[in-house]
């Protein structure tokens, strides 16, 4: 179970398939987005509740034909200019995108995670989101004949998060802000987890979450998988890097030239344990 990250990544992601890459602040997966760029595996479906800086290296180096999401923006900076490259000039190719609300996209998880074919809210009513996907239906309460919204279950073909440790039966533990990383690991066919290090055993945490091993495909050490974001107890947030990515991501030419020095040809080899 545990694997290099390359090996991981060749292994259980494929063109074509949908990929989860989920982390709410921090834990957020970035060094798995390196190397999928890094393979050049193309025609993804990204999923992710808040498609920041990693989505929009990943859409800019070509590997998404669609993107689904509920919020899209470099936190506290401006917007994502390879993502709206995308879709205001189909470059480096066309991008469909599929929008929701927090609460109802969390809720598609939910209902995959759940094994349901679909979950039910209140939401998306008076918004144009209902005009723009098919995932999304009114359907009357049977019991009060309230007007509900009930969102489609999504289920990933991969799952991608970072983690601060796993033990060596292959449970997973983070803590801290845990967004839906647990969600979206247990509505998905393959989950594949970065993280810090290994341990003999687990120390209670508040606010944790632990991932059963028999859910887990694939375990990565990967010592600072998550950064720029943070990994609580381990390093803090790269503020600087979130804002030079506006400046370098705001041309085609700086952010190709960044992609080749800091992506293409500085791969990560993290052995296994």
């Amino acid at each position: 179970m545990i694997r290099t990250l390359s090996d991981a990544i060749k292994d259980l992601v494929h063109d074509g398939e949908s990929v989860a890459m989920e982390g709410f602040t921090h834990l957020i997966p970035f060094s798995a987005a390196d190397e999928i760029i890094r393979q050049g595996i193309k025609d993804l479906t990204l999923i992710r509740m808040t498609p920041d800086l990693i989505y929009d290296r990943m859409i800019g180096a070509g590997c998404a034909s669609k993107l689904v999401f509920s919020w899209g923006g470099n936190p506290g900076v401006g917007s994502l200019h390879r993502f709206r490259d995308a879709i205001e000039n189909s470059w480096p190719r066309p991008l469909e995108i599929e929008e929701h609300t927090h609460a109802g996209l969390a809720n598609r998880y939910l209902a995959g995670a759940s094994g349901l074919p679909f979950a039910i809210l209140r939401g998306y009513q008076g918004s144009d989101l209902l005009d723009h996907t098919e995932n999304v239906k009114i359907i009357d309460c049977p019991f009060t004949g309230e007007r509900l919204a009930a969102v489609k279950a999504i289920n990933p073909d991969v799952t991608i998060i970072h983690a601060q440790q796993a033990d060596r039966n292959g449970n997973v533990l983070l803590w801290g802000i845990t967004g839906i990383q647990k969600e979206a690991a247990l509505a998905a066919k393959k989950v594949i987890v970065t993280v810090e290090e290994i341990v003999e055993s687990f120390e209670p945490k508040m606010n944790s979450a632990i991932i059963p091993a028999f859910v887990i495909s694939a375990i990565c050490i990967c010592p600072k998988g998550s950064a720029p974001s943070y990994a609580l107890d381990y390093y803090e947030r790269d503020n600087d890097a979130y804002i030079a990515w506006n400046i370098i991501s705001k041309e085609r030419e700086t952010f190709v030239a960044w992609l080749d020095k800091e992506v293409l040809n500085s791969p990560v080899d993290v052995v296994q344990s």
